[in-house]
């Protein structure tokens, strides 16, 4: 085959692609000027109505983040401040703290041996443990 005949073929083909596109155009159903612009409207509405729900949300979410959530951290450490300051303003109660400590340390020191039979597995906090509940308030 030459070249002049695969252009021909080529040109067959793309001729019947238009016939073919053309004629598929005329079987579709063409909307009207007053669907197109009700069906416009309605799209718009829509979009405008979704918009103002999540405007809404959002400030309602920021709100609540910052009366809510914001407060409740600045209460708690206002309670962890004013039960440090108490403990450095009232050096008795401290003493009193200090002593329920040592009595208790002496009685878990006077208790028998737990065999382990009779012990139960209880749950211990570290440290690390009581920071992180700090830090996700």
């Amino acid at each position: 085959m030459g070249k002049a005949e695969k252009s021909e073929k080529t040109n067959k083909k793309q001729k019947h692609f238009w016939k073919d596109f053309k004629a598929e155009l005329k079987k579709v159903i063409w909307p009207t000027r007053s669907q197109v612009a009700n069906n416009t409207i309605i799209v718009i509405v829509i979009v405008l109505l979704v918009t103002a729900i999540v405007f809404v949300l959002d400030l309602a979410f920021e709100a609540l983040n910052t009366y809510g959530i914001d407060k409740l951290k600045t209460y708690v450490q206002d309670s962890v401040v004013s039960d440090e300051e108490e403990n450095k303003t009232n050096p008795e109660a401290n003493n009193e703290e200090e002593t329920n400590n040592e009595e208790g340390e002496e009685q878990a020191e006077s208790t028998p041996e737990q065999t382990p039979e009779n012990t139960e597995p209880t749950p211990e906090t570290t440290p690390d443990d009581v920071t992180s509940v700090d830090n996700n308030l």
